[in-house]
């Protein structure tokens, strides 16, 4: 062990450190470009950085800028029946659900799908939602996120119903969607990063993820789409649309027709893909 290379190694790191932060910052923009002052001297790491960066976004955020709107919200009716239930969570593989009554804006409960199996052992006669429900925590759209985590960490709940100003659904918030604020998209076993980026079809048509590489587009289907300003197809179709698009909407680029699968209120996931035949001249 060195000890002489490392004691004149550690005062100088520690004085690298000290003169980025010796001076008081006066605002969250001078924090942010000290830390990226940091990066750039190899104090922080790139991940480090954008955490960082991410935390002090979510001071300035409000649950309307990420919540899941009303339109993509999955509800489970209180009058539903075991098996309408039990299909609605295989078919969505959700973990939470808000339970409505004769309207949208009537919530009843959440539903934890876990606690559906106790009735899946121990049989389901009497079946009624009411009686496995726990309470909705209903918050307004113009909560801050920093605030809104706070709560989520020391209530220990993990969805939010969020109403408008007018006491109508307008969303709703779960304390991912905070956490990708702060870290990044958080996959998980049912996310389209397990699925093969692209899939052919029976019908001649293609599944591709929005994550699907550029590179990997190109070289499967022997195009030139550039690289310049996007690394996925998903960055590419959502420039051509010139919005963050639908379920069900439909762009072109070349021959390519592009057709949103899955999308939620941040960003589209999965797409199919058709070849449209070219005229001959």
């Amino acid at each position: 062990m060195n000890t002489t290379q490392d004691s004149k190694q550690a005062p100088g790191l520690l004085a690298r450190i000290g003169s980025f932060f010796s001076s008081k910052p006066t605002n969250r923009d001078d924090v942010v470009s000290m830390l990226r002052d940091a990066h750039g001297e190899d104090i922080l790491d790139g991940e480090a950085l954008e955490i960082m960066e991410g935390a002090l976004s979510v001071a300035d955020k409000q649950v309307r800028e990420i919540m899941i709107p009303r339109s993509q919200m999955k509800v489970i009716p209180i009058d539903a029946d075991l098996a309408s239930v039990l299909g609605s969570v295989v078919e969505s593989k959700h973990s939470r659900y808000p339970v409505v009554g004769e309207s949208a804006n009537d919530i009843k409960g959440i539903l934890l799908a876990k606690d559906l199996l106790p009735l899946a052992l121990n049989g389901h006669e009497d079946f009624a939602l009411e009686n496995i429900i726990r309470p909705a925590t209903i918050i307004p759209e113009s909560k801050r996120l920093n605030v809104l985590l706070k709560e989520f960490r020391e209530q220990r709940y993990h969805m939010a119903v969020v109403m408008d100003e007018y006491a109508n659904v307008a969303g709703l918030v779960t304390i991912e969607d905070i956490l990708e604020e702060i870290v990044g998209e958080i996959e998980d076993e049912t996310d389209e990063q397990e699925r093969a980026h692209i899939t052919p079809r029976e019908n001649g048509s293609y599944l591709l993820t929005a994550l699907t590489p550029i590179e990997d587009f190109n070289e499967f289907f022997g195009t030139g789409l550039s690289e310049d300003e996007f690394d996925t197809i998903g960055g590419i179709v959502t420039q051509t649309f010139g919005h963050l698009p639908k379920p069900g909407e439909i762009t072109h680029i070349d021959n390519h027709q592009f057709k949103i699968i899955e999308a939620d209120a941040r960003q589209i996931h999965l797409l199919e893909l058709e070849l449209i035949a070219q005229d001959a001249d």
